[in-house]
């Protein structure tokens, strides 16, 4: 104790010491909420990180900032939430790649583990993806595919976004769930692999459901099937590639976390407010319409999908003999 807090009598300073904890006892949010995206402005992860601030803005009556930090496949932007202040104020709308493959494929390089210095607030949403294949291409469905690839080890060759992207594993994963080879032809970035596909550079691609609708509609290119455990919504009359292939799901999903220490409190106000708009039938109905399905688990369940997303993807990263480019 202080010469100065000697002097004061009792009763002064019970009254300043309980002034001082409702001080510091302040209801979160208290000052503005930023939310990195580790990825450039525009497509699905953005789409989902701004759904996730204007749902934390009108819940808290706070505003929540949107920070998108591209770069090094994600790293640079959940690198920054993985070291920041553990306070709530500081999150990040992470996917698969981020959270899962990434860790798989770079391992100890990393600058920071997923597991151990992030917290899983809640899942968003599934983003789906599609087997596209040239309109003229002979196989007309996935077991069709799997015949062909099988009579001629190697001959199909696949577009992807790159060498250990998501869309290279996922084709992976069934490849080795169909007990085929094809070659990988890696492309910087989906959207080349799919004018490959159309220009029949490529024969087929495991593409986002959202940009190839037009072109599927359009009769340019051909579905054969979709990623998720069961047929999509959004396109109910395209096969889920687990009706021919049991068991396979390939989705990209999309989740909230904030830095580990994080109080848990202000873990459980987050996804309270993110579980109660995405219950919501106007959030959901706008979810649908591009593409994913919503979710909007707990805490504990997330960290539980997680888990099983480790295993299963470091298992395709370590047999596809994948490689950070």
């Amino acid at each position: 104790m202080s010469v100065h807090t000697k002097c004061l009598g009792p009763a002064l300073l019970a009254i300043i010491m309980f002034s001082a904890g409702i001080a510091g006892a302040q209801p979160y949010p208290g000052k503005p909420i930023r939310i990195i995206v580790p990825l450039a402005a525009g497509g699905t992860g953005d789409t989902l990180g701004r759904l996730a601030a204007d749902t934390l803005a009108a819940a808290f009556g706070q505003q929540v900032v949107v920070d998108n930090r591209p770069g090094a496949n994600g790293i640079i932007g959940v690198d920054l939430v993985a070291k920041a202040t553990p306070d709530g104020y500081t999150l990040v709308s992470a996917s698969t790649g981020n959270v899962v493959i990434n860790p798989a494929l770079y391992g100890a390089k990393l600058p920071f583990n997923a597991e151990r210095d992030l917290v899983p607030i809640t899942q968003i949403a599934t983003g789906t993806s599609v087997v596209i294949v040239h309109s003229s291409f002979a196989a007309k469905s996935i077991g069709e595919l799997i015949a062909l690839a099988k009579a001629k080890p190697g001959a199909i060759n696949y577009a992807s976004s790159g060498t250990g992207s998501a869309v290279h594993l996922g084709t992976a994963l069934f490849e080795s769930m169909a007990g085929i080879r094809m070659t990988h032809v890696p492309y910087k970035g989906s959207t080349p692999g799919r004018v490959a596909v159309l220009a029949s550079e490529a024969d087929l691609m495991f593409d986002g459901l959202l940009p190839t609708l037009p072109l599927i509609k359009a009769g340019k290119l051909r579905a054969l099937g979709v990623t998720s455990i069961k047929r999509s919504s959004v396109v109910p009359d395209i096969p889920a590639i687990s009706e021919t292939l049991p068991g396979y799901s390939a989705d990209t999903w999309y989740g909230l976390f904030a830095p580990r220490g994080t109080p848990r409190e202000v873990i459980q106000k987050i996804h309270s407010a993110m579980a109660r708009a995405l219950a919501a039938p106007e959030t959901r109905a706008k979810l649908v319409a591009q593409g994913a399905e919503p979710a909007g688990n707990t805490p504990d369940a997330f960290a539980v999908f997680i888990k099983s997303e480790n295993a299963k993807w470091g298992k395709v990263v370590r047999d596809s003999g994948a490689r950070p480019e």
